[in-house]
């Protein structure tokens, strides 16, 4: 991740100085971290992992762990709520003193955290176990070298596709470049069969990582941020949507829409870009259709990113600035997040480089027995450096708005990425934050 200057991380203290008052002065009888007269630490642990029927539920591991560590005791909490929930949350609770040691923060999210002072350098205990995880997800848990906590799963940007529909029209292989790309998916939908999506709910996400794959938006020159968010990659991104949208050869339904749902249930939409983490759900979108026929391929050079790929979500889990505990909570950390199959189970792509993580069979039945954990891996290896910004989240709010315009033909794709320069800027600025001219 990026190197941040010493004096930007005074200006970054000092935000959090007035935004967490006296949080960090004293102790509270309520602090998450507790150890016993007995020796016996108790650590916290809060996560919004699904927990759904058919998974390893959480509690289940964390019970293996409290079996075998009598002298480290876990407690986990599920949150219901949505993501930004519960970091207002957690910022309430680390400023009165009651947030738990571990917590489940987004990639996107861990900045702005780490801004609002919200989390314990544990960077003599992260060095330990960095071997264990692939070399970009643990960048994203680093601030100027300095690790916060450990990464738990990531969400590559991959190409599902329906391998047997695609021989119906004739397409024998994924494209490989922009043009191939863009001759194809207009052979497609004369036939009305569509092989990309432009989801316009998804684009702070999704454009974001396809086109930091080529290129970061966002890096550190002496005491300020700089800030490029309409890049070459940005460019490509525009070019190769705009001409779908101009041409109507792409599906413009939201990706949470039912009708998203609908265009792959009726069999028109037969190829998207999506997250890895995804899979389960599009199994589940799909409703059967088409299962066995499904394949996932690495990205093309269809955007300017020499077959890169780049992020799309993906958690690490923080360790709070209350804890008084941190070598016992990374410990109990990084056994968690080496727990792959059970991390797999609740349909997770595992950060862990401890061990392979195996398909599991209903997703090798629905992606025609093909080993998508593996592609997965490969395109986690594959990832281009993109790291975010404080307040990203404003950001992803302003593109998702401008790409719908996009969609209806009121605005361009381009918008899009100069709009999320404009917010970037301001949101930076609003934050107290130097930006670059």
């Amino acid at each position: 991740m990026m190197s941040f200057n010493k004096r930007l991380l005074a200006a970054m203290a000092a935000v959090s100085a007035l935004s967490m008052g006296l949080a960090g002065c004293g102790s509270s009888p309520n602090d998450a971290s507790e150890g016993s007269s007995d020796g016996v630490v108790t650590i916290t642990y809060m996560h919004r992992l699904p927990d759904s029927e058919g998974m390893t539920l959480v509690d289940d591991i964390v019970a293996k762990w409290n079996k075998e560590h009598p002298d480290i005791q876990i407690k986990a909490t599920k949150f219901d709520g949505k993501a930004a929930e519960m970091i207002k949350k957690l910022e309430t609770d680390v400023k009165s003193g009651e947030a738990p040691d571990l917590a489940q923060v987004g990639y996107a999210e861990l900045p702005e955290v780490f801004t609002k002072g919200m989390l314990q350098d544990v960077s003599e205990y992260a060095e330990q176990y960095k071997d264990h995880y692939a070399s970009g997800p643990y960048g994203l848990v680093q601030v100027d070298g300095k690790a916060y906590g450990l990464p738990q799963d990531t969400g590559p940007l991959v190409y599902f596709y329906n391998k047997a529909e695609f021989a119906k029209l004739g397409i024998t292989e994924v494209p490989k470049t922009a043009s191939e790309f863009i001759d194809a998916a207009g052979k497609a939908a004369a036939a009305g069969k569509y092989i990309m999506s432009y989801q316009s709910d998804e684009a702070g996400n999704m454009l974001s990582g396809l086109a930091g794959a080529s290129g970061g938006w966002y890096r550190v020159k002496g005491d300020s941020w700089v800030v490029d968010t309409e890049t070459d990659g940005s460019a490509a991104v525009a070019d190769f949507y705009q001409q779908l949208l101009d041409a109507k050869a792409v599906t413009t339904n939201p990706r949470w829409d039912p009708s998203f749902d609908a265009s792959i249930k009726d069999g028109k939409l037969i190829g998207t870009v999506a997250a890895a983490w995804e899979a389960p759900l599009f199994m589940t979108s799909s409703g059967g259709t088409g299962s066995g026929e499904w394949q996932v391929a690495q990205l093309g050079d269809w955007f300017g990113n020499a077959g890169k790929t780049g992020p799309d979500g993906g958690s690490a889990v923080a360790v709070l600035k209350n804890s008084k505990h941190p070598k016992e909570a990374m410990e109990f950390l990084d056994w968690f997040n080496t727990q792959v199959p059970d991390l797999v189970s609740q349909g997770l792509v595992p950060a862990a480089v401890t061990e392979d993580a195996e398909t599991p069979t209903e997703w090798a039945e629905f992606f025609g027995d093909q080993d998508i954990m593996k592609e997965f891996k490969d395109a986690n290896n594959n990832m281009g450096g993109f790291t975010y910004m404080p307040g990203f989240s404003a950001v992803v709010a302003t593109m998702n708005e401008t790409a719908a315009k996009a969609s209806d033909g009121s605005g361009k794709v381009a918008d899009v990425f100069s709009e999320a320069q404009k917010t970037s800027v301001d949101t930076l600025r609003n934050l107290g934050l130097s930006v670059a001219d």
